[in-house]
């Protein structure tokens, strides 16, 4: 006599889920693209490079100058469209390229591949007439803010705005094999260097040693408070910083007011958004009534154990990989050495807990099949959701050739993890987030052991941290939905894994 009074109300449940999160989507949206601005795209071919390029035009139509805007390493132009649009306030012209193997643009990405396409897209706009380059200011991020001290020394412009530049020379707590660029350059007049507060102080002082090592008094080094190397593209004090010295290199109006678009905040509301409504989109793919294969629904193995076992084949994985890393061929950016890493460690586990392993025909059922689709669409709703507001993370053609090969790669991984983690109703859902962090936490440790003592060099998944922690929760979270509906390890198992590839493809550059 119950039931009919329960359906409906988790029918109204879901409902009201849904609502709320089309509200959020609907006003991350708004924040993202409450103000306007012109901006076209156009392909620069100089150096063949063929990095697609938004152009945003000053207020006036009038630019008093221009301004070359570089992403960093895990970013693309879209990143950058805030602070794109923030110098056009102040009538400036903005470009601002894909650099090779990021957003839109092919391939291969290098270091010395990059800072030569800068480098030739400057000179091409001061062949075409597009830049004066004395009325030119090159600013970057990261990645881009190396390159732009670095292509500065080369090649006259007005200054350089340089935002938690990259290291360039090791120092105390920074070896340099986690350098994109081996040497320091001379660092050119009218340049402003920027770092972060909640940098490493190794990174802080390597980005002031730029400016105490110039002779020229026109540089400037400043640390913007309260900020990380992420959020201090984001930060007023920056934008105040940078206006200022716009001002004084390039005449533009120092009292220009601040974009009222804000990608950044209005991304994560949206992310909160789909969060919301993922567990009833996922559960809805999945309602159809699946059997169960013996041997599926194992109890979780013990923690403690666990942990002691993934040690050891977690420290032979980086030793191995200091020396031969297998699938390097899939030719993304460190991608190749996380794969490789990831598979060597899913693989040791599976053959030790062999006997929990699921039976071949669990690998064939309707499970895998609802699942699989669950996850690509995933995939495809929130790369939509970033390429609406923040960031370019729709695959191109070149990522999607990897990524079958990727999910397989990082199969065993996954099919560990849920043996460690047993069924979906063993633990407490914030226990089993709880376990995936302390295993996930080993291998991370492992990872930054390898760079510190064994010079693996392989250090995007350091540098990215906040990404994959980010990730790694959304992913269990609805990992876990998975796993209580279909209660198949293979299945969840493949859900998981086809979300890591798309979020590597879409986060590390095409090498």
């Amino acid at each position: 006599m119950t039931t009919p009074s329960v359906v409906p109300s988790l029918n109204r449940r879901a409902l009201l889920q849904a609502a709320v999160g089309l509200l959020l989507c609907a006003i991350g949206y708004f924040l993202a693209h409450r103000e306007s601005y012109e901006v076209r795209t156009v392909l620069a071919t100089a150096g063949g490079c063929n990095m697609p390029t938004d152009i945003y035009e000053s207020r006036s139509g009038t630019p008093v100058g221009s301004v070359v805007l570089l992403h960093g390493l895990s970013a693309n132009k879209k990143v950058m469209s805030f602070t794109a649009e923030e110098f056009a306030n102040q009538e400036l012209r903005v470009f601002v390229p894909d650099l090779p193997g990021h957003g839109k643009a092919p391939g291969p990405f290098s270091p010395a591949r990059v800072e030569y396409c800068a480098e030739s897209l400057l000179r091409d706009l001061t062949v075409r007439k597009a830049i004066i380059p004395e009325h030119t200011l090159l600013v970057g991020h990261s990645m881009g803010g190396a390159i732009a001290a670095r292509v500065a020394a080369r090649n006259p412009v007005a200054g350089v705005i340089a935002v938690s530049p990259a290291p360039m020379h090791p120092a105390p707590g920074f070896a340099s094999e986690v350098l994109l660029f081996p040497t320091p350059p001379p660092l050119a007049s009218h340049s402003l260097i920027l770092s972060a507060q909640w940098d490493p102080s190794a990174v802080r002082q390597i980005a002031k040693d730029l400016v105490t090592q110039s002779a020229n008094s026109s540089n400037k080094y400043q640390v913007i408070p309260a900020t990380s190397h992420v959020s201090i593209l984001f930060a007023p004090a920056t934008f105040e910083a940078m206006r200022a010295w716009a001002s004084q290199t390039l005449g533009g109006n120092p009292a220009a007011s601040l974009p009222t678009n804000l990608p950044a905040l209005g991304c994560m509301i949206g992310l909160i958004g789909l969060s919301i409504l993922a567990p009833p989109f996922l559960r809805e793919m999945t309602a159809s009534p699946f059997t169960v294969v013996p041997g599926e629904s194992n109890s979780p193995h013990s923690f403690l154990n666990t942990i002691l076992t993934l040690v050891l084949p977690s420290c032979l994985a980086v030793t191995l990989l200091r020396f031969f890393i297998p699938f390097n061929f899939v030719r993304i950016f460190q991608g190749g050495y996380l794969a490789s890493f990831l598979f060597l460690v899913g693989t040791a586990m599976l053959v030790l807990y062999r006997r929990n392993f699921p039976a071949l025909r669990a690998f064939f059922t309707t499970n895998i099949v609802a699942s699989s689709a669950a996850a690509i669409l995933m995939v495809l709703l929130f790369a939509a959701w970033f390429e609406l507001t923040f960031y370019e993370a729709w695959l191109t053609p070149a990522r999607w050739l990897r990524f079958p090969l990727l999910v397989l790669l990082f199969l065993p991984w996954h099919l560990a993890e849920e043996l460690f983690l047993g069924a979906a109703g063993a633990n407490s859902r914030l226990r089993r987030i709880f376990y995936c962090f302390i295993f996930r936490g080993i291998l991370w440790l492992t990872l930054v052991a390898g760079i510190l003592y064994l010079h693996s060099a392989e250090f995007a998944i350091v540098l990215l941290i906040v990404y994959f922690v980010v990730f790694s929760l959304l992913q269990r979270m609805a990992t876990d939905v998975i796993r209580t509906q279909t209660h198949s390890i293979p299945a969840s198992a493949l859900f998981g894994a086809i979300l890591l590839a798309g979020f590597v493809l879409a986060i590390l550059p095409v090498a």
